[in-house]
Parts: structure tokens; sequence; C-alpha cells
């Protein structure tokens, strides 16, 4: 009885609430595999920090993740604005966005969707990484607990930029200032 009192009231719309954001969510990372902007990003950050972790293992002597770390935390400066460019500021542009919010689509469903899919992209990224630890298991003996917590914070740094970056997009209907704001 309760929770039929607490439904006719529109407080029982939380699965609703969670498919709308799960949709916006899977629409924008489709569209993100369907354009070449993904692929790009994902290889270049793929060679950059297969490049620096190349080096850093031919100039160091202990099978570690720190250097990598602080690698890809400055190329998250660079990577980040261009995954968070477009996810608010091509709407604008387009004028998506109306069609968007005049579905039964919350702005909070739409910015925590998008975000979600920047997120999850970020996620298929340092997946991709996980080859370098590998070869440290492989060749030497690593400290697990360095690499995981490594992990992690650069997974929650990217996640904070990439809601600035959201930020940014919600600014401007041109996704290079937002880029722009986005690095600065």
């Amino acid at each position: 009885h309760l929770l039929a009192a607490h439904d006719e009231r529109g407080g029982g719309h939380g699965g609703r609430r969670v498919r709308n954001t799960w949709a916006v969510a899977t629409r924008e990372l489709r569209s993100y595999f369907l354009s070449p902007l993904a692929y790009v990003v994902i290889a270049l950050f793929l060679v950059l920090a297969g490049y620096l972790f190349a080096l850093i293992l031919a100039n160091g002597r202990e099978a570690s993740l720190r250097g990598l770390v602080s690698n890809v935390s400055v190329l998250y400066l660079f990577i980040v604005p261009a995954v968070s460019m477009r996810l608010l500021a091509e709407e604008q542009r387009t004028g998506t966005i109306e069609l968007m919010l005049t579905n039964p689509v919350q702005e909070w469903e739409i910015v925590t969707g998008k975000f979600l899919s920047s997120v999850m992209l970020i996620l298929v990224m340092l997946g991709l990484t996980l080859l370098f630890p590998l070869f440290l298991f492989i060749f030497g003996n690593p400290d697990r607990g360095p690499i995981i917590t490594g992990y992690l914070g650069v997974f929650l740094q990217a996640a904070a930029f990439l809601a600035v970056g959201l930020w940014a997009s919600s600014l401007t209907q041109n996704q290079i200032v937002a880029a722009i704001i986005s690095f600065a």
C-alpha cells in the first residue's frame, strides 16, 4: 500500500530515470564510435602512452607504472578536452538539445548520460592500457597495490577532467572553444 501511494505521488519513477539516463549514455557512446573521433583519440592516447611506457622501461630498473601514471595524467590534459568538447556544444549548435528536452527526459538525465558515456570511453582507453601491467607481471614482480591505486587515481582524475569538460561544453556552441576552456 505504501508503494502504491508513493507511485501515485510521482515518487516511483526511479526506474524510468535510470532508463532515460542509460538511453542518453548509450546514444552518446554509439555516436562516439560511429564517428572517427573515438578511434583517433584512442589510437593517439595508446600510441603516446605506449611510447612513454617503452621509454620508462628502457631507462628504468624497477617494475613500476609510476612514470606511466604521471605521463597519463599529462596526456589527459589534451585527450579529455577532445573527448568532452562535443558533449553539449554540438547539441546546442545543431539544435538537437531542444528536441531532447521535449522528450520526457530531465536536464540532469541528459547531463548524467553524457557524462557516463564519456567515462565509459575513458574506461575503454584505460582498459586497453592494461597490457602495460601485464608486461610488467610477465617480466618482473611488481607490487599490485600501487598499480591498482595508480589506475584508480588516473580514472578519477579523468572523471574530474570530464566533469570540467562537460561544464565547458555547456557554456558554448563551439566545440573548439569548449576544448580550450576545458584545457585551461
